[in-house]
């Protein structure tokens, strides 16, 4: 099992959910190195068969406040520095959403900026009542986080929150659909954990490629994402825990899934 220890994470692994606390105080603000070690930490959890499905929350108040413009000011004086930056944030969220194994984000408190990015890239979203979800780029001379926001809010809200900064409560972010459930704080990681378990419960094959299909899919045409869908279902059927999910169906027994 890889070395789970890094200067801006926290992780526990238990029952095969990988819970991850972005602990970059005060605020989990988004710099290099918090940049660096979730993208690694994803990656380990893509290839660690102990791992079966992940949790990110927030350390503190706040799931993450967006960019740290402290450290972004550094960057502009560093020849390249932006372009480094800018290249590492869009590879953090693609590690997030081509990560094998699926990812539960737990809002804790206010998404911003980044943070949305963080969240929208994942597979699956809960939210604590404290939580929020914004991009505050307007009002800091900044761009950015839209095309991702386009995953989970309709034309007229996302373009309401792109030109004035408003925040969407996670109250609000139920009743639109964004986010599976609204909680108490002190429940949102026993809500994540409950989703996150009942997966782990899964076939890790059907699991990975049901990933996989999804992500491929997503800009597909109809025909050609249906076709695709087909074909990896035509895969999966041909693994040991697919025979073992058929056999155990007609003895109603649970299966026993070994990851083949």
């Amino acid at each position: 099992m890889p070395d789970y220890r890094f200067e801006t994470l926290r992780v526990e692994l238990q029952d095969y959910v990988a819970t991850v606390w972005l602990d970059h105080p005060p605020v989990n603000a988004v710099n290099t190195q918090l940049l660096q070690d979730l993208t690694l930490a994803l990656d380990q959890f893509g290839a660690d068969p102990d791992v079966r499905c992940v949790v990110i929350t927030g350390q503190g108040k706040v799931f993450c406040a967006g960019a740290d413009l402290k450290n972004r000011g550094q960057m502009l004086d560093q020849p390249g520095g932006l372009s480094q930056h800018s290249r590492r944030t869009r590879e953090l969220f693609h590690a997030i959403r081509e990560c094998p194994k699926p990812v539960i984000a737990a809002l804790n408190g206010p998404a911003l900026g980044a943070g949305l990015g963080i969240a929208a890239s994942c597979d699956i979203l809960v939210a604590a009542e404290t939580a929020s979800l914004a991009l505050p780029e307007v009002d800091v001379g900044l761009l950015g986080g839209v095309k991702h926001a386009q995953r989970l809010f309709g034309h007229s809200r996302l373009r309401r929150m792109m030109l004035t900064g408003m925040r969407v409560s996670g109250a609000e972010l139920y009743r639109l659909g964004v986010v599976e459930a609204c909680v108490p704080v002190e429940r949102l990681l026993d809500e994540a954990g409950t989703i996150a378990r009942q997966i782990a419960a899964k076939s890790p094959v059907s699991v990975q490629l049901m990933i996989q299909t999804a992500n491929a899919i997503e800009d597909m045409s109809l025909r050609d994402g249906y076709r695709y869908e087909q074909d990896m279902t035509a895969q999966v059927a041909k693994s040991e825990d697919a025979r073992e999910a058929r056999q155990a169906f007609l003895e109603k027994r649970p299966p026993v899934f070994k990851g083949r």
